[in-house]
């Protein structure tokens, strides 16, 4: 009997420890990462825990996509939006959907196409990523 105790106990230490380094190999609130090819990224944002994360991890990411629609009395934040990133010769290195409002991608530097598409209107930018900086571009659609 004691020892059938000590066997649950020991039993019921190893499932804590074993949750406790899960909880700290992922960051609260955090999507996992994605890829496509060599190109990671992570999209998300839905909630105010989840947006503050995602807000908190962009200093990481050489570029950054937001999605908003426009309304009356400002603007929503919008996720499942369609997203192409094409490098400077037309090759498409990413198509993804996001998953919430904010898109960070990992790209290597240079220049690049994104579309990114609401209710089927397409949205061009053209952007510059170099090391050391941050490239934020910002798609508002009318709703």
């Amino acid at each position: 009997m004691k020892q059938r105790s000590i066997l649950r106990l020991g039993a019921t230490v190893l499932v804590l420890a074993g949750s406790a380094q899960l909880a700290l190999a992922m960051p609260d609130g955090l999507p996992p990462v994605q890829h496509s090819g060599a190109i990671s990224y992570l999209s998300g944002g839905v909630g105010s825990d989840r947006s503050a994360a995602i807000k908190d991890e962009m200093r990481n990411y050489p570029l950054v996509l937001e999605f908003a629609g426009k309304t009356d009395v400002g603007n929503d934040y919008l996720a499942d939006i369609p997203v192409q990133v094409s490098d400077a010769h037309g090759n498409v290195l990413l198509d993804a959907n996001s998953r919430g409002p904010f898109m960070l991608i990992s790209l290597p530097n240079g220049r690049y196409t994104v579309t990114a598409t609401y209710k089927g209107k397409q949205a061009h930018r053209e952007v510059n990523v170099t090391a050391g900086s941050h490239a934020h571009e910002v798609f508002i659609w009318p709703m």
